[in-house]
């Protein structure tokens, strides 16, 4: 078990992490967070080296994915960099990546009854607005967003005051928290946030997700 204690907050940079390899050859992974090695809940960053492919796998709690660099693949699409999806319980597929990409993934940790198949094109990553939060995906408490930032920001006049479960993945860019830096593809889970304390040190990227572990 990885960071399975919901009530500890984790703060991890990504590239403080070596690549561990997956049961496919060419697929890497840098866990954040994990229940068991190869099943259950998991935060990762993934990697698939150029030509690598998965095997045909289901997705019993679904699998959410943000497309960080290069194009994904599977026999429904080539998604580029920037391109948001959820797969819900019940979904199954094979990925592969003819030049490589690299994902951030989470498995195992859709709401019961959560089973809406969502895909949001990169086009809404690359065309957003500074300062306008883009919902992704919404279900009862859970609210997952995209936003960019400037170094003039401020997190809680674009957000309804919350004190609640909070993940954070700075794409790009640099931000802190509590006066703790959090540079480009830094992860930050904590169970109650403040929003005051979030800090936009430069144009930043940001994927954010309210009220869901």
């Amino acid at each position: 078990m990885l960071n399975m204690d919901f009530s500890i907050p984790v703060r991890q940079s990504v590239d403080e992490l070596e690549w561990l390899p997956s049961p496919m050859q060419g697929v890497e992974r840098k866990p954040l967070a994990r229940e068991d090695a190869e099943r259950g809940h998991a935060t990762s960053i993934v990697r698939y080296a150029p030509g690598s492919i998965f095997r045909a796998h289901p997705h019993p709690l679904g699998e959410e994915i943000l497309v960080l660099q290069g194009v994904f693949c599977d026999e429904t699409g080539h998604y580029p960099a920037g391109t948001y999806f959820r797969n819900p319980p019940g979904s199954s597929h094979a990925p592969f990546s003819p030049d490589g990409c690299v994902l951030f993934v989470k498995l195992h940790q859709f709401a019961p009854l959560d089973s809406k198949q969502v895909l949001v094109a990169a086009e809404v990553f690359n065309g957003l607005p500074c300062n306008q939060p883009h919902l992704l995906h919404q279900y009862q408490t859970e609210q997952v967003y995209l936003l960019r930032v400037n170094a003039n920001s401020d997190f809680s006049v674009l957000f309804d005051e919350v004190n609640e479960a909070f993940e954070l993945l700075v794409v790009e860019g640099r931000v802190s928290y509590q006066e703790k830096d959090l540079s480009a593809l830094s992860w930050l889970r904590t169970p109650s946030i403040d929003l005051n304390h979030l800090k936009a040190k430069e144009s930043s990227m940001l994927w954010l997700k309210f009220g869901h572990f």
